[in-house]
């Protein structure tokens, strides 16, 4: 422990918040507050991002007819992901991958356009910049789920099909549809484990230590 360390209240709350940080596909309908929804961007807005370049960008959607097309290019991704699948593809056909219809909120979580300017810690991993958007996605997660909302992160689209639908700029790309709002109810356990689809790995099978496959 240190003298920076938050109180035991404070902590066991950031350890809650993460533990119990759901990908939520059921919304109850329901409105967030303006000043709330702000609160919730800024925390996003908060993220580290690879030599500050904040590539974020986020798009509210609240144009129910733009809401219906967008639910479309999900579903058409749906299908062909669902024959890519095989012989699993009547059990994906059954989950629920999205909450689109019912959320509260839409918003698309995008990479800003112009990208290749920041040399800044890209040079040999210009992936970086996906990995702040990430950054900001998971701030945002936390603090819907500290604040009692769900969220959900889909990433059933062709990017370069809903770029165009949301007349993103050349070199923008879309990242992730998220869907925010109000839920009856937070999943116990992630959802695919509790439809059967996977199982979640302990850490001990992703941790090493010096070497990749020693176990720590």
């Amino acid at each position: 422990m240190t003298d920076h360390a938050f109180s035991q209240e404070e902590r066991a709350a950031v350890y809650r918040a993460i533990a119990e940080r759901r990908d939520m596909r059921h919304f109850s309908g329901g409105t967030v507050e303006p000043e709330l929804l702000r609160r919730l961007l800024e925390a996003a807005h908060q993220a580290p991002s690879v030599g500050l370049m904040q590539p974020w960008r986020f798009i509210r959607i609240s144009d129910r007819d733009l809401r219906v097309r967008i639910r479309d290019l999900v579903e058409e991704e749906r299908i062909r992901t669902a024959e890519a699948l095989g012989e699993r593809s009547d059990q994906f056909m059954q989950l629920k991958v999205e909450g689109i219809n019912d959320c509260a909120e839409l918003l698309v979580a995008a990479l800003m356009d112009d990208r290749e300017r920041h040399i800044f810690g890209r040079r040999t991993l210009p992936e970086m910049d996906m990995a702040s958007l990430s950054c900001a996605i998971q701030n945002l997660w936390l603090a819907s789920r500290a604040e009692g909302l769900g969220m959900g992160w889909v990433s059933l689209f062709e990017p370069q099909a809903l770029a165009d639908l949301l007349g993103l700029p050349a070199g923008a790309k879309p990242l992730a549809i998220l869907c925010l709002g109000p839920v009856k109810e937070f999943y116990p356990a992630p959802m695919l484990v509790l439809e059967g689809w996977a199982q979640e790995r302990g850490l001990n099978e992703m941790l090493f230590e010096n070497y990749w496959g020693v176990r720590a």
